[in-house]
């Protein structure tokens, strides 16, 4: 029998349905007796036939016609909301929000399987997972470690012993034994008293990451979880039910205690949840939704399953995975810039770089090479100023290899670290079942990836910082021998004066998120923790980070394409060209003024969705092969096409 569940004030109610030919009106009603029923005052109503209602679906807040057929609006296990007439919506009610993210809108059900081992996932794949590109499947050797790993913990409960976390209470607790019979009771207090995070839920994508990761670490077999509720945890990630998770509250020491707890207290069937069916809800009736049992803890595994640093790595992962798109990408922005701007490619000579030999200074050096090489691909742009008397650019352009280098070298950097921790055990106490005990340590800290993504915000700001500087040269006509504000008839227009405005202003933003979170430390836990990473911090702001850069270099690409206008009939290189018809495919040349925030947000899609490296890459790509033995003769490795070896066993995708 179909059944719905109907969201009254601040009660869920699940309705079954006889007849899917009964109308919205209808299941509203019912929905409205039964809630009248369970309250002792009958909820304030005296009659439920003079209610006055509007329906709507949770997902996505659709009306729905009292006169339509369940049936023809709905499906079976679909949320309802009933807002009464009069009322405010209820407090407790948190709408689903399709902006959350474009991904999240557009979420399907993947078909392909990602296996789990604990030792090989990467941070391309934890953000792929986060996408819902995956569903999860556990290695037959990471099933037969966990296996091996709660037999331990069986044996340590069955013998009595005192083990901290196991048989023990926590932190200042941690000399306080626990009855056999109250460790059950002493893991779901753990949860619920540890879900005290505040703000913001994490999107979709962020909390799959976050499940995902919690995961492959228990994949490991160091943290005595059971399979039978790992593998619970699977489903809940495969059917996309995602916890409320508050963006805020951890101090990255032990672990991130509270976004893991409220992602663990979700799983035990509390709290709220979101999956794509339902929007949010409370997490029994979502879990219910989708033919899925709370989890059920057994001793040690509430720890188990809050005690990491998957929030600030999770989230460090999405940081450095958009700041590699963008370093890559901000390359091709910076030599349209140069185009434009009438500067030369000298500057890029592979002999210059090869005398200062840092990896990320040689490689942005070909990037540019690749993309203004005349003898390549013609600029008639180029061409047109061959001859003049200028003998050297700005900073701004000329040092584009030693600036945007070292941000692809710091890129580098955090992603070896994230990469090492993403396939960490980071619980505490671990669980070695072939040495048959337990031991206690530190593995949950976060210093390392704390102090990595303070490394990253700072590395990847300098990409906006100079990208901000170069608009600065495009919109004066001073320095870019173009219209003022790359616009015509100026003074009734305005064209790129605030877009400028809107640059510099999250650059300066960028200098105060890049102060290092991981330099404070307060001590929490009466004195037992009393030195924290502050990780959590340090991995939401180099996102926000990362997020501001992009947005001030969609500007300059808007910019750089504007002042081509100016410039025709002359064209510049074939990939650059090629760039070029990419933004005048989502935005048009700006004749006058009109609204310009869609066209920064439609370029900045561009950027996100990785559109313009996808465009240029093909002829950097031919252009490192055709040049690439004469261009090398110190660093015979700084351009190896091949990947490198991997000295971990490759995820097997099914």
């Amino acid at each position: 029998m179909p059944r719905y569940t109907v969201h009254i004030r601040d009660e869920w109610l699940a309705v079954p349905c006889r007849d899917p030919t009964y109308t919205i009106q209808w299941l509203g009603y019912e929905a409205l007796k039964r809630y009248t029923k369970n309250k002792p005052d009958n909820g304030g109503i005296d009659a439920v036939k003079d209610i006055r209602f509007v329906a709507r679906r949770c997902q996505g807040q659709g009306l729905l016609d009292g006169d339509d057929t369940i049936e023809d609006v709905l499906e079976d296990n679909d949320f309802v909301e009933i807002a009464i007439e009069g009322d405010t919506m209820s407090p407790d009610f948190i709408p689903y929000q399709p902006g959350v993210s474009h991904l999240t809108a557009a979420y399907r059900e993947s078909d392909d399987n990602l296996f789990l081992d604990g030792n090989s996932l990467t941070s391309t794949d934890l953000v792929n997972l986060g996408r819902g590109l995956y569903k999860i499947k556990l290695t037959s050797e990471a099933e037969n470690g966990v296996v091996k790993s709660r037999e331990l913990l069986d044996t340590i409960v069955k013998e009595n012993k005192v083990v901290y976390g196991i048989t023990t209470g926590f932190g200042k607790f941690a000399r306080t034994v626990i009855p056999v019979h109250k460790l059950k009771e002493l893991q779901e207090n753990l949860v619920r008293s540890h879900s005290a995070g505040v703000g913001n839920p994490l999107s979709p994508e962020r909390t799959r990451m976050l499940l995902a990761l919690r995961i492959n670490v228990l994949a490991k077999g160091y943290s005595g979880i059971s399979l039978e509720t790992l593998h619970r945890m699977i489903q809940a990630f495969n059917a996309s039910c995602l916890s409320f998770v508050p963006e805020k509250g951890t101090v990255g020491a032990s672990g991130d205690l509270a976004p893991l707890s409220h992602l663990a207290l979700g799983l035990m069937g509390e709290g709220k949840m979101w999956s794509p069916k339902s929007g949010w809800a409370d997490a029994k009736y979502v879990l219910e939704a989708h033919g899925l049992k709370p989890i059920s803890l057994k001793p040690k595994e509430g720890l188990a399953l809050i005690n990491g640093t998957q929030m600030i790595t999770s989230l460090g992962a999405e940081a450095v995975e958009r700041a590699q798109a963008i370093a890559r990408q901000a390359d091709i922005i910076a030599a349209i810039t140069l185009e434009v701007l009438k500067g030369t490619s000298k500057a890029f000579d592979s002999d210059i770089h090869a005398l200062r030999p840092h990896p990320g200074q040689i490689e942005v050096a070909m990037r540019f090479r690749a993309l203004l090489d005349s003898d390549h691909h013609p600029s008639e742009i180029a061409e047109s100023h061959r001859f003049c008397d200028r003998v050297q650019d700005a900073y701004t352009m000329r040092c584009c290899p030693q600036v945007h280098g070292i941000v692809n070298d710091t890129i580098d950097f955090t992603q070896k670290i994230i990469n090492t921790e993403i396939n960490s055990a980071t619980d505490n106490p671990m669980v070695f079942a072939e040495r048959g005990e337990t031991i206690s340590g530190g593995n949950f800290h976060g210093e390392y990836p704390a102090k990595a993504l303070d490394f990253l915000a700072i590395g990847v700001h300098e990409l906006a910082a100079i990208s901000e500087r170069r608009i600065e040269r495009l919109c004066n006509p001073s320095l870019s021998e173009l219209p003022a504000f790359l616009v015509n008839e100026g003074g009734l227009n305005s064209g790129f004066m605030i877009a400028h405005c809107t640059a510099a202003s999250l650059v300066s933003e960028n200098k105060v998120l890049c102060h290092p979170s991981s330099v404070d430390s307060l001590s929490t836990s009466a004195a037992t923790e009393d030195h924290v990473s502050m990780g959590g911090w340090a991995a939401r702001k180099a996102l926000r980070v990362v997020e501001h850069v992009e947005q001030v270099l969609a500007i300059e690409l808007l910019a750089a394409c504007q002042g081509i206008e100016f410039l025709r009939p002359l064209r510049t290189t074939t990939p650059l060209e090629k760039v070029y018809d990419l933004v005048r495919s989502v935005v048009k040349p700006w004749i006058k003024d009109r609204f310009m925030s869609p066209d920064i947000e439609a370029v900045h899609r561009l950027l996100l969705d990785q559109k313009v490296w996808n465009v240029a890459q093909p002829y950097i790509e031919k252009y490192n092969m055709e040049l690439l033995p004469e261009s090398r003769p110190i660093s015979p490795t700084a351009f190896s096409l091949d990947p490198p070896a991997s000295p971990r066993k490759r995820i097997r995708l099914e």
